[in-house]
């Protein structure tokens, strides 16, 4: 009777682990079937981005990005304002405390080359008279005198190269009578009339932040501009053949309408061959230096054939506005 017991007691055993098995192969086999399909409602949103990105994806995005560059920002210490702009792009590469109201100096010669070629022609004979004694002390010149004739081209070019207050009063008065056609004008009142053309042309250019109240920029009260404004009035006068030609040249000779001969360098240190900041690929444009303004340059350069055009304002030294407008054409050509 024992021994009939065991037996079925095993038989039961057996009975029971056999359905156990079952159960548990049952219950695994569903498990693998559910983990084959993934469940992404729990997979947070930062992981799915797991895929390497190969050399070739690289160099597809690289060549999309040509297209929108956003260049480096640098920071100019030792200037007031800046610019750096291209002209064939359109394109502006660089721009610090752009829209701050400054003092313009002789930068303000570009604006009154522009306005005397907007009203009278390159050839017109201007005759310097007493406006010369208009001009400041201490200003720069190009050494014209009372009496001798001389054309507007060569007037601009004396203001261009070496930067001459006294050819800016010169063209400023005989533009101003040729276009108000009196002659008996004052040399007060003809210079009012011209600066009043100069603001009138200055705001068809689209220079909304400026106002002049001299053709040479000599430090006055009421005048001022911003480098918006002069970037504006460069980019104009970069396409003026008698600034442009009269602006890159670094030394000429030659002799006025009344026999005079006259030898002028050009201030522009980028031009001078001799110089520490030379550059070859520099072609203008205009200097300029006031106790209120410090030392501007805004230079044109020809690099790959593109138009580069810089401007610095407010420089403590000589030797900053250059080295700062280079450090600007080495950043972003």
């Amino acid at each position: 009777m024992k021994r009939r017991m065991t037996r079925r007691g095993k038989l039961v055993i057996m009975a029971f682990a056999a359905i156990m098995i079952i159960a548990v192969y049952n219950t695994v086999h569903k498990n693998k079937s559910s983990d084959s399909v993934p469940v992404q409602k729990n997979t947070p949103a930062d992981e799915v981005t797991t895929i390497p990105i190969s050399t070739e994806t690289v160099s597809n995005t690289d060549a999309v990005a040509e297209t929108t560059t956003i260049l480096p920002q640098i920071k100019l210490s030792g200037c007031t304002s800046a610019a750096a702009y291209c002209l064939e792009n359109d394109t502006l590469l660089f721009s610090q405390d752009a829209d701050r109201s400054i003092a313009p100096a002789s930068l303000t010669k570009l604006l009154t080359a522009c306005t005397a070629l907007k009203y009278i022609s390159p050839d017109m004979c201007c005759t310097v008279g007493t406006e010369q004694f208009l001009v400041q002390p201490e200003s720069s010149l190009c050494y014209i005198s009372q009496g001798q004739q001389i054309t507007a081209e060569d007037l601009i070019t004396g203001m261009m190269m070496a930067s001459g207050n006294d050819a800016a009063y010169a063209l400023a008065v005989n533009t101003a009578r040729n276009v108000s056609a009196d002659a008996n004008m004052s040399d007060y009142q003809a210079v009012e009339f011209f600066c009043g053309l100069m603001n009138s042309f200055a705001a068809e250019l689209g220079m909304k932040n400026s106002n002049f109240v001299s053709p040479d920029g000599w430090d006055t009260n009421g005048q001022y501009t911003t480098v918006s404004d002069l970037l504006i009035l460069a980019r104009y006068s970069a396409t003026v053949p008698e600034i442009r030609k009269a602006a890159e040249c670094y030394e000429k000779q030659l002799n006025i309408l009344s026999g005079e001969g006259f030898a002028w360098h050009n201030s522009n240190k980028l031009l001078d061959p001799n110089s520490e900041f030379y550059r070859k690929d520099a072609s203008g444009l205009k200097t300029g230096s006031t106790i209120n303004a410090g030392n501007s340059l805004i230079a044109v350069f020809e690099i790959n054939g593109l138009t580069y055009l810089t401007i610095v304002t407010g420089c403590e030294t000589d030797y900053d506005r250059y080295s700062l407008t280079l450090q600007l054409i080495n950043e972003y050509t």
